[in-house]
């Protein structure tokens, strides 16, 4: 077996700009969410059902990385996926149709033995 090089995950490295983060579980949600148009938080917080610090968290990352855009007029503020976001709502699509496609065997992988 070859030896893992050290400099593997550099600096410049594609797997750094990965889209979502294995570990933000809220952000695929977020966008589908957000494919039909703008949504308030409040609205986001119904069918994704996570507390508003940690939906709150997964909206600035997302914001940061470019896939959605926050607008506040007065109290109201509203989320909406930007270009970048609705390209990669495309590839979260895909994924959706191989969970499903895999469903059985994901659950049976899961099921305590």
């Amino acid at each position: 077996m070859t030896p893992l090089r050290a400099d593997m995950f550099d600096e410049i490295c594609p797997s750094t700009l990965v889209p979502l983060r294995m570990g933000d579980k809220w952000a695929p949600l977020v966008i589908r969410c957000l494919e039909d148009g703008p949504r308030r938080f409040s609205e986001l917080r119904v069918p994704i059902r996570a507390s508003a610090k940690v939906l709150t968290t997964s909206l600035r990352r997302l914001e940061r990385d470019g896939f959605v855009s926050r607008r506040a007029e007065g109290r109201s503020v509203d989320y909406a996926l930007t270009p970048l976001g609705r390209s990669l709502a495309g590839q979260l699509e895909s994924w959706c149709r191989w969970t499903e496609a895999n469903w059985d065997e994901l659950l049976d992988a899961r099921d305590p033995v």
